[in-house]
């Protein structure tokens, strides 16, 4: 088994404490909402959000991917950290045993956020993958997605 690890930095205009609220802690409800194109649903099958917790994301139909099942690492609200595995589904591609994110949101000098985002894959057996197909989905996936959480806290300014 080998580990690819890759970090990426998106930055907004969202203050940490509303973001980490937004993406995180109500993200399971907020983000099937605000890009239905993407995600039908989640909802955790195990536990209520807390590490340990497992949640199954289902995504909408035309989709490269049809599910996964995340595993909750770790979670501090303070520090506005988050650390979560994929543990199962179409995105482990049959390559990957596991792939590990590491999110913390810091304050930027402007008053809004920078998310840091770590992100390991674990390979199956010999597997190599492609660090360009893994960068450039990735980009797109986060930033993408962080974007559209942004679009709506600004339209909706008392949401959180």
């Amino acid at each position: 088994m080998g580990v690819f690890t890759y970090e990426s930095e998106v930055t907004t205009s969202i203050p940490p404490p509303k973001m980490f609220k937004a993406c995180i802690l109500d993200g399971d409800t907020l983000i099937p909402k605000i890009v239905p194109q993407v995600f039908k649903s989640v909802e955790y099958i195990e536990g209520n959000g807390e590490p340990g917790s497992i949640r199954k994301v289902t995504f909408a139909q035309g989709n490269q991917f049809n599910y996964m099942k995340q595993k909750v690492e770790a979670l501090d609200k303070e520090n506005f950290e988050y650390i979560y595995s994929v543990i199962e589904g179409d995105p482990l591609m049959n390559m990957l045993d596991k792939i590990t994110y590491e999110i913390k949101l810091e304050a930027s000098p402007g008053g809004g956020s920078i998310c840091k985002t770590s992100s390991k894959y674990y390979t199956i057996g010999d597997t190599e993958l492609k660090e360009e197909a893994i960068k450039a989905g990735k980009e797109k996936a986060s930033g993408v997605l962080f974007k559209a959480i942004e679009a709506y806290l600004l339209a909706n300014p008392d949401a959180f």
